[in-house]
């Protein structure tokens, strides 16, 4: 190798990995802070850590009542997740392979809904919830993001677009209607998506907050990110228990991103190249 290509490679790496150390930073100043004594932050540095280490943020995190926020939003989220999985794969679905009028320009109406910034349709959403007696109800909370969402709608009728229809023909050759076409045919085929549409999915429900914040006021249907939030002005600044909770409500997320990072960029891929 030249000494020009090593002195254009050796830079790269260089910005790539401040680059990254900007990345990680404000997580390692979550770590950092979460498991600091009460004395302890204001004492060192903010990326130095804790000597010795100090749990006593996450005490006074679940004494506070830190763990009904938890299961709440595991509880919100897996439903709400569930929901908008099966509505959008059999919108998804609909788009993809059936034929009926408008079919194409009620998709594209649809899809035009994504330009919509969502704090738009806050006010109208509440006044419906408010007309049915769903505020501060579980079902208030749930519905009105539960029948699927545009982006997952797009990304799945996209994949089962690039199925090849000659295996749905040949499964109806074989007496196989339209559902067991699409369970036995489409989606074990569509795993990829479906494993990223519901990591997309869990991440938007599990980090919602202002909904929640504008439909609930009971403290049992507190979700986490409100939860934390709430949690910061009942006690003060407590910068500690503040980050224990981030890192608590971070955790999930980078386990499920880990474990399933392979299936999104493979769909990624595939629906970038068809």
């Amino acid at each position: 190798m030249s000494r020009s290509r090593l002195s254009v490679s050796v830079l790269c790496y260089g910005v790539l990995a401040a680059g990254c150390l900007l990345a990680v930073f404000p997580y390692l100043l979550t770590v950092l802070t979460a498991f600091k004594g009460p004395g302890q932050l204001f004492e060192t540095a903010p990326w130095e850590p804790g000597l010795p280490p100090s749990t006593a943020a996450f005490d006074r995190l679940f004494a506070s009542g830190f763990g009904g926020y938890l299961l709440s939003s595991t509880l919100v989220t897996a439903g709400i997740t569930a929901g908008q999985i099966v509505f959008a794969v059999l919108a998804a679905y609909a788009f993809a392979r059936l034929s009926f009028p408008g079919r194409d320009a009620l998709f594209w109406v649809y899809l035009s809904t994504l330009m919509v910034p969502p704090v738009v349709t806050m006010i109208p959403l509440y006044l419906m919830m408010q007309k049915l007696g769903l505020v501060d109800t579980w079902a208030g909370l749930m519905l009105p993001t539960m029948l699927g969402t545009p982006y997952a709608i797009f990304l799945l009728r996209q994949f089962f677009r690039s199925i090849p229809a000659d295996l749905e023909d040949a499964a109806r050759i074989d007496g196989a209607g339209r559902v067991r076409t699409l369970l036995s045919i489409v989606l074990p085929l569509s795993r990829p998506i479906l494993v990223t549409v519901t990591t997309l999915a869990v991440v938007a429900n599990w980090n919602s907050f202002l909904w929640p914040l504008i439909i609930t006021s009971s403290e049992d249907k507190r979700l986490l990110p409100l939860g934390i939030a709430l949690f910061k002005g009942e006690v003060g600044v407590d910068y500690n228990a503040v980050m224990a909770g981030s890192l608590i409500a971070l955790v999930p997320l980078l386990v499920l991103f880990v474990f399933f990072q392979r299936f999104i960029v493979r769909s990624v891929a595939v629906t970038g190249l068809k």
